[in-house]
């Protein structure tokens, strides 16, 4: 019987057990791009994902242009079809919200916060197999919760009760991802992302540490963020200037 890559098998656990959780208002729609981008999403873990790692950088939830669209962390079109070479039928979600469509990789609206995020990895590792030798990317939940008019929520938006067996399988999940890939350093993307790696690290002397968030919603993201991010990771001491 042919072994299931332990990424794949530890998504697979997570997609189970966050199937079929509903939600009350605000949200009105909730995509789950482990299951109908999960092809896409195999292909990074099978590809990028295999044996130990440096750095794990951890996002919060999937942005509508990126990992929503293509089952990749921060998947932002081009980054993932050109510079990762990873492409993939995608199907539509059970219930699509008429103002998000998912079109995959057809989708014509680029994600800016996966844009800056591998854009920087891009121009430091212009092989994406060399960025992936150290590094990985993963993201903290994959679902994606929007309100009737379409705009996003976040998960500290819901209601407590109806998050709270979401963050327990997205912390076990988290948690398995760092045994199978023992990085020395958790980065999160962001204050939210490096939260839940304090969280899932507790005890096991691994080093944490954060980047500021590409976000566009940012000002300060929207001031150089390629160089305010490789100064703080240069500062951590995880990059040299030239890496």
């Amino acid at each position: 019987m042919e072994m299931r890559h332990p990424l794949v098998a530890a998504a697979e656990e997570l997609r189970e057990a966050l199937r079929g959780m509903t939600f009350s208002a605000p949200v009105s729609h909730c995509y789950q791009p482990l299951d109908y981008a999960w092809k896409s999403h195999c292909l990074y873990l099978e590809r990028y994902g295999c044996g130990t790692k440096k750095v794990l950088f951890l996002g919060m939830n999937p942005g509508p242009y990126g990992m929503a669209q293509t089952g990749v962390p921060f998947g932002e079109i081009a980054a993932v079809r050109d510079w990762m070479k990873i492409s993939a039928e995608v199907d539509s979600p059970q219930h699509p919200h008429p103002k998000r469509p998912i079109t995959g990789f057809q989708c014509d609206r680029s994600e800016v916060s996966g844009r800056r995020l591998w854009g920087l990895f891009a121009e430091s590792f212009p092989s994406a197999d060399d960025f992936f030798l150290h590094h990985f990317v993963a993201n903290y939940c994959p679902l994606v919760w929007m309100s009737a008019s379409g705009a996003n929520i976040t998960p500290d938006k819901i209601n407590a009760s109806e998050i709270a067996p979401v963050e327990q399988a997205c912390m076990e999940h988290l948690r398995r991802v760092i045994d199978i890939l023992e990085p020395e350093w958790l980065i999160g993307v962001g204050a939210y992302a490096e939260q839940r790696l304090i969280g899932a690290s507790t005890g096991s002397g691994r080093k944490t540490g954060k980047i500021l968030h590409p976000s566009p919603a940012s000002p300060a993201a929207n001031r150089d963020w390629p160089g305010t991010a490789t100064r703080q990771l240069t500062a951590l001491g995880i990059w040299t200037l030239h890496h």
